[in-house]
């Protein structure tokens, strides 16, 4: 069979390495030049974190200690108040988990390459998707020598959130999407190694929480720190001058003027991206044409799990080939079917996250009741697991997190309840005394 798999960035290439163990003839189609030539565009890395859904995926087909070779682990947030000490809060009861920052170039570089060296894997850049007839799997590309046509039994669309593929679906009247854009922009910042050192402490996802805004820095191989800003969507240009951009940093960001050299110049001329989630239905047609990835279920970055999230659709799709024989028309429904409320779930407790991130986390109370959990944790054991801890070092399906994360609330709170009720019997007993 021939798979055409639009889009080679890391859910296609990791798709068609997936593929390809199959013994079936993959081509990825890029739109984009190969990436692995030429500089990457300005101010658009967005550093990935890399956790266990990810490590899983890279682990089935051989790939995590290659691709990871230059992942940096971090155990916590550290968190940069505006005046006052650094605070270091540990993703994980015991302290010794982490998840790992890498650069999303290098990483799709990495998985380009694999894809590329399998077994019946072709890859045909700078092939922009214009036409598709997805019953027919035929497709129509725009190149620098003119547009080109290709047929395959499957056509794949892993092309982000921007998708093409879903575009032509959409076209066809065959789904329909939902994208909810988030009132906010980001834009990159870089605070370069000193000395040759970390500016920072390369073992932490460093977080600016200022209420209704913040900032993230993640630590690359080079010792340097790749910095995003989360603003509400209209503060970007509120800001137009040196002396503007200087005097807010200053006031809001303080610690950060030493550190980040290049900051106005990074701040005028890095591009402001948009976030929003997508939700489309159905992700497949005829049993031929599906999406897979951001292309179907784009969420927002905050708690790094959009490729890690991707990563799993693409074991997921991998296992449902296994149970339903290689029929592609009975996977791709069965992957929809058991994917999606997992892809909801993920979706809203990202959203979630950001709030958390750019509101809580520099709470006392915050503070304190992640004390409590972690205390529970150790506590019990395998009984008691954080969200945190369940979303990020563990395979558990995210819908599944949600309903145990509820029952543990719940459960906690029915705890507090009757200690309370406890101890008020106490007080009364000692007072008739």
């Amino acid at each position: 069979m021939k798979i055409a798999i639009v889009g080679a960035g890391l859910t296609g290439s990791l798709l068609a390495c997936f593929l390809a163990r199959r013994g079936l003839e993959v081509t990825l189609y890029e739109r984009r030049p190969d990436p692995r030539v030429g500089q990457a565009e300005r101010g658009r890395s967005i550093n990935l974190a890399i956790s266990e859904r990810g490590l899983d995926a890279l682990r089935r087909i051989g790939l995590v200690e290659q691709v990871m070779a230059d992942a940096l682990p971090m155990k916590g947030r550290m968190i940069h108040p505006v005046s006052g000490p650094l605070d270091f809060q540990a993703y994980s009861a015991s302290g010794d988990r982490a998840i790992n920052s890498i650069s999303r170039g290098v990483l799709n570089n990495a998985l380009l390459s694999a894809a590329e060296a399998a077994p019946g894997v072709s890859v045909e850049f700078e092939h922009r998707l214009v036409e598709l007839d997805s019953q027919a799997g035929r497709m129509v590309f725009a190149t620098p020598a003119g547009k080109v046509s290709a047929a395959a039994d499957v056509v794949l669309g892993a092309d982000g959130a921007g998708s093409a593929v879903r575009e032509q679906l959409l076209a066809e009247g065959i789904v329909a999407e939902d994208v909810d854009f988030l009132d906010y922009g980001y834009k990159e910042l870089s605070i370069p190694a000193a000395a040759g050192e970390f500016a920072l402490d390369p073992g932490a996802l460093h977080i600016w929480p200022r209420g209704t805004s913040m900032m993230i820095a993640l630590p690359n191989p080079d010792q340097s720190f790749t910095c995003t800003l989360f603003w509400p969507a209209g503060s970007f240009d509120a800001l137009v001058s040196a002396g503007d951009i200087e005097e807010h940093f200053r006031t809001n960001y303080p610690d950060l003027l030493p550190l980040a050299p290049e900051l106005i110049d990074d701040y005028l001329h890095n591009p402001v991206g948009v976030l929003g989630t997508v939700h489309t239905l159905p992700w497949q047609a005829h049993g031929r044409t599906a999406l897979i990835g951001d292309a179907a279920h784009a969420i927002v970055p905050f708690y790094g799990q959009g490729a890690n999230c991707a990563f799993e659709d693409v074991v997921e799709l991998d296992r449902c080939l296994d149970d339903t024989g290689g029929s592609w028309a009975r996977a791709l429904p069965l992957f929809e079917a058991r994917r999606r409320e997992n892809t909801e779930a993920i979706a809203e407790m990202a959203l979630a996250n950001f709030v958390e991130m750019r509101d809580k986390v520099a709470s006392p109370v915050f503070r304190l009741t992640k004390r409590i959990e972690h205390g529970l944790e150790r506590l019990l054991p395998g009984t008691y697991v954080s969200r945190y801890e369940l979303v990020s070092f563990s395979t558990t399906p995210y819908a599944e997190v949600q309903q145990r994360v509820r029952r543990q609330h719940q459960l906690l709170g029915a705890g507090l309840v009757g200690a309370a009720g406890v101890l008020m019997t106490l007080a009364r007993v000692r007072r008739r005394r």
